[in-house]
């Protein structure tokens, strides 16, 4: 850390507050039209990762999603419950299994991702102009150099 502080200007706090408070509204919101009331964040976020990234062992999923094995064993068991994951033995090693996404959790993925970014196309149709649509694109582009 610097040795020098320097003062937060106003506008830079205000924004900030803003921004928190609309994405926090935007998540649940998105989170309400994509079914995932259905499931936890921790749920969904593991069903997003092995679609992305493929079969894993419920050891790399714990490390990826930087929980305890334990979590991890209790987030997978509801989802093989609901049938959204299946397990199968590692061809690697007999004793490991990995996990996969079933064809319903592939579907409830896909389909969960498919209503929110339809609603959220239609809002920002529905609700802004094309100068208001550029203003948004203009914004996120700032807010991506920001977390970069």
């Amino acid at each position: 850390m610097s040795d020098s502080v320097e003062a937060i200007s106003p506008s830079a706090a205000r924004a900030a507050r803003e921004v928190r408070v609309v994405f926090s509204r935007l998540r649940r919101r998105l989170r309400e039209i994509g079914g995932a009331h259905d499931l936890t964040p921790s749920q969904t976020a593991v069903l997003s990762r092995l679609l992305k990234d493929g079969a894993a062992t419920a050891s790399g999923l714990a490390a990826a999603e930087g929980v305890r094995p334990q979590s991890m064993a209790a987030t997978l068991a509801v989802l093989e419950e609901r049938g959204l994951i299946r397990r199968d033995p590692d061809p690697q090693d007999g004793r490991r299994q990995l996990v996969t996404p079933s064809d319903a959790g592939r579907e409830w993925v896909e389909g969960s991702r498919q209503a929110r970014d339809e609603w959220l196309s239609r809002a920002l149709q529905d609700r802004c102009t094309e100068e208001e649509r550029e203003t948004v694109l203009r914004a996120f582009a700032v807010l991506d150099r920001i977390v970069q």
